[in-house]
């Protein structure tokens, strides 16, 4: 006690049990200082540079890990009943029908196209002039909202000048966007879909007319079209199996597009979807060029627009010389690994995509009009600032 110090205090106690005995000086030691004297030195580079690696490399990649991993814990979906299309522009239309196992009709099935309406002018008009001579009414929405809530100019009403060839067949309608903070995008997706759907059955559809449903930039082929409307006995609900394309027609990636349909309208039943909605995959029916834009600020609107926007994890994915080094890559936007089932296909396509070189069997129109759309075309990467 002539040091003045209580038996009853329990610091000094703590510390020799670490420390050894405790001189005066030791006696102000904390209590860490004294559990770092014991750690060896693994521990240290566990504790301060496998750890904090480790937490980093989540932060970076957790969602490049958790894609690759995809095969645990999601299943493969159920494969489709694949129908071989057959075509060639010299066989005759009962003869193709009746390759596919089908009759020809005495007269062919109105058409309707339906689509939403981004900010794809070009991919639309490449469309729009594919399907032309075999769509008996084009019907188009138009937000001011895009699926993740951002304000969006009336782009289509601005540039509804250079659709004048399809002005008698169209049926143009705009709706306002509910623009609610926070919100799931695939909800405001489904309401904007809803509102389609109700546009369609003004454009005056009927029982057994073809409904066209698939995104701008999913464009099946005029022959497919025309096939599906001269045909009896076709599935009322067809998906269509379209080249999948990134940026441009250089960038072939696999064959594994669906979710485009064809529909024979029921009045009651049919309504417009994007979401898998029958077993039935007619093969090779058409073209999807997904990001398929004139200039790097489409790029970048379509990025924080669609309903994956929390992709942009980072905002450097946003920077113009970034993106455009992407593209002449044939690289991912977001940095993110194949959404893929299984570790084979996963491997299978990591990196870049391969160029093609072939431009065979494009949209006609495309063709048609080669310098005024080259930058879809291969060995045309560079894109306009916008």
């Amino acid at each position: 006690m002539s040091d003045g110090y209580s038996s009853s205090k329990k610091t000094d106690d703590i510390c020799e049990d670490f420390c050894g005995r405790a001189t005066r000086a030791a006696r102000g030691m904390s209590r860490l200082r004294c559990l770092l004297r014991e750690i060896d030195m693994k521990t240290y580079l566990f504790l301060f540079v496998v750890i904090p690696v480790g937490i980093c490399g989540l932060y970076l990649h957790g969602q490049k890990i958790s894609y690759f991993f995809r095969p645990l814990w999601e299943s493969p979906p159920k494969p489709f009943h694949v129908i071989p299309h057959y075509y060639n522009e010299n066989v005759s239309m009962e003869t193709l029908c009746k390759l596919h196992g089908w009759q020809i009709r005495e007269f062919p099935r109105r058409v309707y196209d339906a689509v939403l309406f981004n900010n794809e002018v070009d991919i639309l008009t490449i469309r729009w002039k594919e399907l032309y001579p075999y769509v008996t009414q084009f019907v188009l929405l138009e937000s001011n909202s895009t699926f993740t809530g951002l304000p969006k100019r009336l782009i289509f009403k601005k540039n509804r000048d250079k659709f004048k060839f399809v002005e008698p067949r169209l049926i143009y309608g705009t709706i306002g966007g509910r623009f609610k903070k926070g919100e799931n995008p695939f909800v405001e997706e489904a309401y904007q879909r809803v509102a389609l759907d109700q546009l369609i059955r003004i454009a005056g559809i009927g029982d057994d007319d073809l409904l066209i449903m698939s995104d701008v930039d999913e464009i099946p082929s005029a022959h497919t079209i025309n096939l599906l409307r001269w045909c009896d006995d076709i599935p009322p609900k067809l998906h269509l199996q379209l080249r999948n394309y990134l940026y441009s027609f250089e960038f072939f990636v696999d064959n594994k597009s669906w979710r485009a349909s064809v529909h024979r309208y029921q009045s009651g039943s049919t309504r417009y979807a994007h979401f898998r909605q029958s077993d039935d995959l007619l093969s090779d029916s058409g073209w999807h060029c997904s990001f398929c834009f004139r200039r790097i600020s489409e790029f970048i609107f379509k990025m924080k627009a669609y309903s994956h926007n929390d992709r942009i994890r980072f905002f450097h994915y946003l920077d113009p010389t970034r993106i455009q080094d992407v593209i002449c890559k044939g690289a991912n936007l977001f940095d993110m690994f194949p959404e893929e089932h299984t570790f084979k296909e996963i491997i299978r396509k990591l990196g870049p995509i391969s160029h093609s070189y072939s431009a065979v069997h494009l949209p006609a129109y495309l063709l048609n009009n080669a310098e005024k759309y080259k930058y879809l075309l291969p060995g045309n990467c560079k894109r306009e600032s916008g």
